[in-house]
């Protein structure tokens, strides 16, 4: 594997996160999420968001994909990186969102849907900026 390409791309991958993330939750479904908290209540943290972990959290995303698609998948197109991102949004919430059901008050049902539904989102637009930023410069 090309560590120089998979730093890049993660990195790369981790910006659109962030910035997808943003979007996502801080404007398409913050209303939605705060209508329909989990049975613990409405557990944000608001304007005391903890940006270090936040903007580590969103990159080590990148760097995860990146790491599948170039160590194991090949991938180094737009559309495949978005498939391969939603599939792994998809796989990858259900367990971690169901985990929580099954374990905690942090979820409603309703809020767990729109949790699997933006993550979905996120992971397609960050697997898509990876594929891209994968397929930039000469092939391994």
């Amino acid at each position: 594997m090309n560590t120089q390409k998979w730093l890049i791309s993660g990195i790369i991958g981790g910006i659109i996160a962030f910035l997808s993330g943003y979007l996502i939750w801080g404007l398409l479904l913050m209303n939605y999420m705060n209508n329909h908290p989990g049975y613990a209540g409405n557990i944000g943290r608001g304007a005391n968001m903890v940006w270090w972990a936040l903007i580590l959290g969103n990159l080590f995303l990148g760097l995860t994909l990146s790491y599948i698609f170039n160590k194991w998948a090949g991938i180094s197109t737009l559309a495949g990186g978005a498939i391969a991102g939603a599939v792994l949004g998809l796989l990858i919430s259900m367990f971690v969102d169901l985990s929580y059901y099954g374990t905690s008050t942090i979820f409603s049902l309703h809020s767990m849907a729109a949790d699997v539904i933006g993550n979905i989102l996120q992971f397609a637009l960050t697997g898509a900026a990876v594929g891209w930023a994968n397929s930039w410069g000469k092939k391994d």
